[in-house]
């Protein structure tokens, strides 16, 4: 059985005649293959002889008051793919250690949490467990149900392997002759639990409170190899011989130059043990060097004032004259687009227009009991960005 669409070509204008739509069917008689019209269907709606159409293919009709597909789930998932995919791409979940280890994917979780919505433990583990995620990446990443504990035992995993961590980003990163930048901060605390909370100087400018001291070790392009943290009251040059230990016997480094502000590299600590280990470092001076090096003639005041300001700006040269902004870079701030015609981004309004591209799952009438998975398309600037990135959805 069949549809057949039947266009009449007598007549001054055939073209203007509608076509004639029939049901037929084929059979044998007396060996021969003949057809019969069974009925016609030129007044039905275009609707039904579709639906008619597709049943006679093989299709299934589905009741009216029944729905063709059901969105059962649908969660943010653009910008999870892009931060995941990027660490995975510069191979972040190999350095954390061996896969199938379920605190090496909660700890791959949290650290893509911190970047996309960064929250207390508490609530990752709710946006991370399948019941109230929010986000695609508890299902990309197989996590099931969480709880807040299960997330305290990964970072319990995760310090135990800190040291081949540091140990392996120090091997990619860094090498002998090199510059190693080293700069401390501070962090203040809630509650009276942690041994390494003290009151000190605090850069959050919350005094009185506790606090605790990290340093970090990073390459010369800025990328972190190794942090430690000390008590809330330590100085920040006594966190010094802690770094140089890391960079001989650990990362076995003899040679590099040790960079950081006055306030870390001071006379004392330059000769006790960054001299001692056999480093160079670079600094800034302090007040009484700069005025020793004038009085000594050795510093040239001209080479940093000038009081013939016309003449300076006469003789001023292209290499160390202002830097001025493109004609681009102008046009990009005063539109709020790039020279593709898309909208310009911050990082994090670049993250939740990702967001924006869902991972859904659907059930159809056909099949109730089957889900599939439908991503939502991109739009152009996400397709660009995810392009940028190098990772798919």
């Amino acid at each position: 059985m069949h549809i057949l669409r039947h266009v009449y070509r007598s007549g001054a204008q055939p073209e203007l005649a509608p076509p004639a739509i029939l049901l037929r069917e084929s059979y044998r008689e007396h060996g021969r293959v003949r057809k019969r019209t069974l009925c016609n269907l030129s007044d039905w709606p275009a609707a039904h002889i579709e639906g008619l159409h597709g049943v006679l293919k093989g299709g299934t009709v589905i009741p009216v008051e029944h729905e063709a597909f059901t969105v059962i789930r649908s969660l943010p998932h653009g910008h999870v793919a892009a931060v995941l995919g990027t660490a995975r791409k510069i191979g972040l979940h190999r350095i954390l250690g061996p896969e199938g280890n379920r605190c090496h994917d909660l700890v791959l979780a949290l650290i893509v949490s911190r970047i996309l919505d960064p929250t207390s433990k508490l609530a990752a583990a709710r946006a991370l467990s399948p019941a109230t995620a929010a986000s695609s990446l508890g299902n990309l990443l197989g996590l099931g149900e969480i709880d807040e504990d299960e997330l305290y035992t990964a970072l319990d995993w995760l310090l135990e392997r800190q040291p081949a961590i540091e140990t392996a980003l120090a091997k990619r990163h860094l090498a002998n002759g090199t510059l190693v930048l080293y700069d401390v901060s501070s962090s203040y605390m809630e509650g009276r639990c942690c041994p390494l909370a003290k009151r000190g100087y605090s850069r959050d400018g919350r005094r009185g409170i506790l606090q605790i001291v990290y340093g970090l070790l990073c390459a010369p392009d800025g990328c972190p190899v190794a942090i430690e943290v000390f008590d809330g009251n330590t100085a920040d040059p006594k966190t010094l011989s802690a770094q140089i230990g890391k960079l001989k016997p650990r990362f076995h480094l003899d040679h590099v130059v040790l960079v950081g502000d006055r306030g870390m590299i001071t006379q004392a600590r330059s000769t006790e043990d960054i001299r001692t280990a056999g480093l160079d470092w670079i600094t800034a001076l302090r007040g009484p060097a700069i005025k020793a090096l004038l009085q000594s003639s050795a510093l040239q005041l001209s080479l940093f004032d000038d009081t013939d300001k016309d003449a300076a700006e006469a003789l001023r040269t292209s290499v160390v004259a202002k830097a001025q902004r493109s004609p681009a870079a102008f046009t990009k701030q005063t539109t709020g687009l790039t020279k593709e015609g898309l909208p310009v981004h911050s990082f994090r309004s670049l993250l939740a227009d990702l967001a924006t591209m869902a991972r859904n799952t659907i059930v159809t009438a056909i099949t109730p009991n089957y889900s599939i998975t439908v991503l939502t398309r991109p739009t152009p600037i996400q397709n660009k960005a995810l392009e940028l990135l190098g990772v798919s959805m």
